[in-house]
């Protein structure tokens, strides 16, 4: 099923956008830099630059930057006096990224901010606000990054949280995965969040089965 899955995604980009030289160089050279293979895939990336257009974003807000892939979808979302804030971790995840984003001619609209994400989140006051979030870092603080993206945004603002069906696992109530436990809780925590209207779609494809929240403040 998995080879049928891949094939599928491949029909996708082949059919509805194609080819594109300058994420193929970020994959590359993520892959030389001894990045992780965790990016979203092509059609996912295709949908968040869609999801960020459609929300009308002029400032987005990413939380995992890893070599940038992601951050480049969305940066070319963005209008020309757009701006895009990007939260990472690992020094050298950063370093990667900023020349990816150099070499996609994005680096200009891109404030990449390294440490860890609930201290960048904290720090971050008297900004304008965003209009678009993706969140796809550390699962097990899931929950906490979307009460600051909803601190941090506005009434329309919207939440892409990925990575939330686990093949599964997010089924598993009595898991020790660290993982699953954020997820889970991320779950509970929309539950019961008045501001926020969410959803979830579970996908098949190059990136097995997952899926992602979408959610939108009130």
């Amino acid at each position: 099923m998995g080879e049928r899955w891949q094939a599928v995604d491949d029909y996708i980009a082949e059919k509805l956008f194609g080819d594109d030289d300058v994420l193929a160089a970020t994959l590359a050279n993520n892959a030389a830099q001894g990045l992780p293979p965790i990016d979203v895939s092509p059609a996912q990336g295709k949908m968040l630059f869609l999801f960020a257009q459609i929300a009308g974003a002029r400032r987005i807000l990413e939380i995992g930057t890893l070599g940038g892939y992601s951050t480049i979808w969305l940066a070319r979302a963005l209008p020309a006096d757009g701006e895009l804030v990007t939260l990472e971790l690992e020094p050298h995840h950063a370093e990667v990224a900023r020349a990816n984003l150099q070499q996609a001619g994005v680096s200009d609209k891109v404030d990449i901010r390294v440490g860890p994400a609930s201290d960048s989140l904290a720090a971050i006051t008297g900004e304008a606000p965003f209009d678009f979030v993706f969140i796809d870092a550390d699962k097990q603080s899931n929950a906490h990054y979307v009460a600051e993206a909803i601190r941090l945004g506005r009434p329309g603002t919207t939440i892409i949280v990925d990575n939330v069906v686990r093949e599964g696992g997010v089924l598993e109530a009595d898991s020790d995965d660290e993982r699953i436990v954020g997820t889970r809780a991320l779950f509970d925590m929309l539950s019961a969040e008045s501001r926020l209207d969410a959803t979830a779609v579970q996908t098949v494809g190059v990136k097995k089965w997952d899926g992602f929240v979408v959610a939108r403040v009130r």
